[in-house]
């Protein structure tokens, strides 16, 4: 495989990301806020050296972050891995142990293809007009926009999109500041890499099911993520969020992303419980049902999916080991043995192995 190729899909999913097809990049200095005040922009990307023989050094001395285990079930093994959704351009080529797991696959699973046209015009199809105008109070409007020329985009940019979708994109911009970027998260360069060598990359989800997670069941929950979100990104708590559970991930730090609820002081209301609950637990078995009827077919897949998914009793490697998996820690680098009952983690074989189909 040519590094180059490897990364063929790595732009062309940043749009994807950004829901309304707004690049993480920043845009000019411009006037904004209340009082016309020039207002700096978030800084942009950084542009990172994709040549060849960058890219087989970085491949050659990647870290491995995030979470990694090995799943075995019917005489095959498949992985799970979970995922940071946004980014530093130094994270993004992975680590020996994920590089090697995702090349002896056969199958990327991840919760959305964002490369798939179909996602992204689930995403970016225009909201309904008469339900933003019920949502979409004269002192959201207000705050939403300050939030928008904050970001440095132009006035109106995101007017099309859903009020939660608007607030959504939002928070992953203001993750800027802390050098979190939608271009270096994992599932775009993970894609790329699958892709490069052939193999089909399957969304466990549906975007139409994504976006009904984030509305929730009513207009008025809509509203009250709407609002938290507003509250989030003026404080400066969004992307200060953002960057803690990025370093949690970076560290491969399973502790701290367990306790995710105990610090991240964004369930302090009964509707950011249920928010909460219906963007993690509730997604879980569906998540855990598609990758066991994946490898059920003979497939070897590399489940990849956000880091918080992975964790705790509701999480999928506890629930795949109740499927009757074994389920054996890669990285971090165990010091236990695996979920179910088996022997300690054997290492992860070449990436040369002849691929199983």
């Amino acid at each position: 495989m040519k590094p180059g190729a490897a990364l063929t899909g790595w732009r062309r999913a940043l749009c994807a990301l950004a829901l309304a097809g707004l690049c993480a990049g920043a845009a000019p200095v411009f006037a904004g806020g209340e009082a016309g005040a020039p207002m700096a922009c978030p800084p942009a990307a950084p542009v990172p050296d994709l040549s060849p023989a960058a890219l087989s050094r970085a491949m050659a001395s990647g870290t491995d972050r995030g979470l990694l285990w090995r799943i075995e079930k019917d005489g095959h093994r498949s992985w799970l891995y979970g995922t940071m959704h946004l980014g530093k351009a130094e994270w993004m080529i992975p680590g020996r142990r994920v590089l090697r797991a995702l090349m002896q696959s056969d199958t990327l699973a991840l919760e959305l293809d964002l490369e798939d046209p179909a996602t992204v015009a689930v995403f970016s199809t225009p909201a309904d007009a008469a339900a933003s105008a019920r949502l979409l109070t004269p002192e959201r409007q207000r705050r939403l926009d300050r939030q928008v020329a904050a970001a440095c985009l132009p006035e109106g940019a995101l007017a099309s999109l859903r009020p939660i979708l608007q607030v959504t994109t939002l928070a992953m911009l203001a993750a800027r500041a802390e050098g979190l970027y939608g271009d270096f998260g994992s599932e775009p360069v993970l894609s790329g890499l699958a892709r490069a060598r052939g193999k089909p990359v399957v969304a466990l989800e549906s975007a139409a099911s994504q976006l009904k997670m984030l509305m929730g069941d009513s207009e008025a929950e809509e509203g009250e993520q709407v609002d938290q979100a507003l509250d989030e990104l003026e404080s400066g708590r969004a992307g200060a969020l953002a960057g803690e559970l990025a370093q949690a991930w970076a560290r491969n730090d399973g502790s701290r992303l367990e306790s995710y609820a105990q610090w991240c002081d964004c369930v302090r209301t009964p509707a950011e419980r249920r928010a909460l609950l219906r963007l993690l637990d509730e997604r879980n078995p569906g998540l855990a049902e598609g990758i066991a009827r994946l490898h059920e077919q003979g497939r070897r897949v590399f489940g990849a999916v956000g880091a918080l998914h992975m964790v705790g009793p509701a999480g999928l490697p506890a629930l795949l080991a109740a499927r009757g998996f074994r389920v054996t820690p890669v990285v971090p680098v165990p010091a236990s043995p695996s979920l179910s009952a088996s022997p300690s983690a054997e290492p992860v074989e070449a990436a040369s192995a002849p691929p199983r189909r």
